[in-house]
């Protein structure tokens, strides 16, 4: 069965009031309260649904519209699963429980019960599982303030209206903390006034420095086309008059160092 038939036939399950609709390839019905088990069991019993798998069951808080109670299933044999809704009133926030249905529903209704604040009737012990006695309010209420947003601090995290060098000109409450909830909010350490400027007129003027010795000039080089050659050394010699004997002395020793060829044999006269 595809999700349209699947939602078909629950919807023809629950009866009046029930209804169905299909987003991104999952089926979503909402039942009646008063339909809810008898809903979730025919869905657990039909043969052509088998929805006999228990995967999650929790809640949304929708406001001035109430909760939703939310209950995941799934079909083992055909592979195909369902999401079953009911909503109740904020003023009664009443629901019968499906621990009868599915027993592995028990844990997740008493942990949605103390969450939102919902009561499952009909629940075998519904004991508080995650929160420590005494505490007040429920967690996962959109209007349940943030106590410790307001104890305490959170190092590293910057409220709006503060900076980040930790000067503050005004402490603002977390997002959904009512203004007169939680301790008092000490305001930052008033600065001493200033005291005025005086006018410009009446301000002392700064002491006048004495003025610098103006620099002398640097004398003007010589162009470096009028500079005089520089002398070759004893005798005026330039460095050209110096290397030509070099050269032709060791030339000479060079060649004293050839060794002549030997002379060869006569060659024969023809007779």
């Amino acid at each position: 069965m595809d999700p349209d038939e699947v939602g078909a036939r629950l919807v023809a399950l629950a009866g009046e009031g029930a209804s169905a609709s299909v987003s991104f390839g999952e089926v979503t019905v909402d039942v009646p309260r008063d339909a809810w088990v008898a809903t979730v069991t025919a869905a657990r019993d039909d043969p052509g649904l088998e929805l006999s798998s228990f995967d999650w069951l929790s809640a949304v808080d929708e406001l001035e519209a109430g909760f939703d109670v939310v209950l995941h299933i799934f079909s083992v044999e055909h592979r195909h699963r369902a999401l079953l809704r009911t909503r109740v009133p904020r003023s009664d926030p009443r629901v019968p429980s499906l621990v009868r249905v599915f027993a592995g529903a028990g844990w997740h209704e008493r942990e949605t019960a103390e969450m939102f604040g919902l009561v499952f009737d009909g629940h075998p012990n519904p004991a508080p599982l995650l929160l420590p006695d005494g505490f007040a309010g429920h967690p996962l209420r959109k209007d349940f303030v943030l106590a410790s947003r307001v104890a305490k601090e959170w190092p590293g995290a910057k409220e709006p209206g503060e900076s980040h060098t930790g000067a503050t000109r005004r402490r603002m409450r977390p997002p959904g903390v009512p203004d007169d909830w939680g301790p008092a909010t000490e305001s930052p350490a008033e600065r001493p006034d200033r005291p005025a400027r005086p006018p410009r007129a009446d301000r002392p003027d700064r002491p006048h420095r004495p003025d610098r010795p103006a620099r002398t000039p640097r004398p003007d080089r010589p162009d470096p086309a009028d500079r005089p050659e520089r002398a070759g050394g004893a005798g005026g010699a330039t460095r050209a008059d110096r290397v030509a004997p070099t050269r032709a002395a060791r030339a000479a020793e060079a060649a004293a160092d050839e060794v002549p060829p030997e002379p060869g044999p006569p060659e024969a006269r023809d007779e």
